[in-house]
């Protein structure tokens, strides 16, 4: 066989790279600056910061079918309207009222003294009178998995996993099975009780984490808390002593029928194409003990602050930039699970998404879950986005962040835009969860990733491959 010329082979490789980019996604010039003009003004602005301190302060607390969680609602959809955007609207969603009304813990005996903990999602009440059992100690949730039923029947369960801070926060991976799965797995043993170490990383604050078990059925559920890291500390020095060690629990929570709630939802219309979206968020519920400020007020923030950025330009961008605050996320992804059945016929038309829902601390590492011929698209996002500290994982699949990985699940091409959690799980679901937290130009940074990238997903020529089923391999997930 004759083989081509130099010349004959320069064209044809030419040629094959002309194709590859008229076919992959790609993002014009044009928009890549104005992206990069969105960044620059989103780092010097507070809009954010502003939109955070007036969902703590307004209204504070928002525990998923509280007084609070409507009065969420309110505010979000006045927010909406007051930083200009073309629609708003809800979506209702409906789930289990979970109510806490109070908690008291102690040792009884050998050595008695309080106790400073916490009553999980979906716990029921101890009996009248309270829960008075002696404690089994586990070390991990395997530790518990393998136990014999005859050593656990009729004792509380405390397991004392104890969480370190890292820059990911991977410990959380450990702790919030212990905290969903665990109590589920000790009933099934005959457990009367449940305690754990709290899924938290603050060595010295006496302030318990709160969080959801994995109990769906009232009738299965146990009595279960969390305590705080220095009362955990104390209960292992009482086990110490090699004397058994009762605990009383005086838990008044409980399942009190179901409430509808709402995802609320602002969009930015597109000028080109207003059926394909663009898709970013936070959650709008938080737990009861602080004011929601890093979970998730600063989630619905950013999304809110990097839309109202984009909202503020010369000319609408291609395609529907829509902020979604879901429901409920707290409790068990109610809101993002009602929006993905709701949405699931449309996953083609969603371009990108994803969540911010892990306080807000700055965006150091992008990854993403698209098809490959949009990689080249993604990498010019990171480009756009390397300047402001963020580091583009090629490798590292993209989940959506929590609610819209329900979405992801669906076949929505993700992105992940990991914060800096090294410090998140020390206020995690406490008392200390409060808007001195946020830093506000942490906060401006988020917002700049934000604005940036959900820019230039709705002005890309080309779309991220959004499709029922797209990736459903991938491994992502958050």
């Amino acid at each position: 066989m004759r083989r081509p010329s130099l010349t004959l082979l320069a064209a044809s490789l030419l040629l094959a790279s002309t194709v590859a980019c008229a076919t992959g996604t790609t993002i014009p010039a044009a928009a890549v600056k104005t992206a990069e003009q969105l960044r620059d003004k989103a780092m010097h602005d507070d809009t954010g910061y502003r939109i955070a301190e007036s969902l703590t302060t307004e209204v504070g607390q928002r525990l998923a079918g509280s007084p609070a969680d409507k009065r969420g609602v309110e505010w979000a959809i006045a927010k909406f309207r007051e930083l200009g955007f073309d629609k708003v609207y809800t979506e209702p969603v409906t789930y289990p009222k979970w109510v806490r009304h109070s908690e008291r813990g102690a040792i009884v005996s050998p050595f008695p003294q309080s106790l400073v903990l916490t009553a999980l999602g979906y716990s029921p009440a101890t009996p009248k009178g309270g829960l008075t059992a002696q404690v089994v100690k586990f070390d991990s949730l395997d530790a518990l998995k393998a136990a014999d039923p005859s050593t656990i029947k009729g004792k509380i369960v405390y397991v004392g996993f104890r969480m370190q801070r890292h820059k990911d926060g991977h410990d959380y991976g450990i702790g919030s099975p212990i905290r969903v799965q665990g109590p589920v797995i000790a009933q099934a043993k005959g457990a009367a009780g449940y305690l754990l170490r709290s899924a938290g990383t603050d060595p010295d604050s006496r302030t318990p984490h709160a969080g959801v078990t994995g109990f769906r059925d009232p009738a299965k559920a146990i009595p279960a808390a969390a305590l705080s890291n220095p009362d955990a500390d104390q209960l292992e020095r009482v086990l110490g002593y090699g004397k058994p060690v009762t605990v009383k629990l005086d838990l008044d929570c409980g399942i009190e029928g179901e409430y509808t709630g709402a995802n609320v939802i602002g969009e930015i219309t597109g000028a080109k194409y207003p059926d394909q979206v663009v898709a970013i968020g936070g959650h709008l519920d938080s737990w009861d003990l602080g004011t929601g400020a890093i979970d998730d007020a600063a989630g619905v923030a950013i999304a809110m602050g990097a839309g109202k950025l984009i909202h503020d330009l010369p000319q609408r961008p291609d395609r529907t930039i829509r902020v979604i605050a879901f429901a409920n996320e707290e409790m068990g992804l109610w809101g993002g699970r009602a929006y993905a059945e709701k949405h699931a016929n449309e996953v083609h038309k969603f371009q990108l998404g994803t969540e911010s829902d892990f306080g807000s601390g700055r965006v150091w590492r992008m990854s993403a879950s698209v098809k490959p011929e949009a990689r080249g698209a993604i990498e010019q996002i990171a480009k756009v986005l390397a300047p402001i500290g963020v580091a583009y994982d090629a490798k590292r699949p993209g989940g959506g962040g929590s609610d819209l990985s329900q979405m992801h699940g669906k076949g929505m091409a993700a992105l992940s835009l990991t914060q800096d959690g090294t410090y998140y799980f020390d206020w995690h679901h406490t008392a200390n969860d409060t808007f001195d937290k946020i830093d506000p130009k942490d906060l401006a940074q988020n917002v700049a990733v934000y604005a940036a990238f959900s820019y230039m997903a709705a002005q890309a020529n080309g779309d991220f491959g959004s499709a029922p089923g797209a990736f459903a391999d991938d491994g992502a997930g958050d």
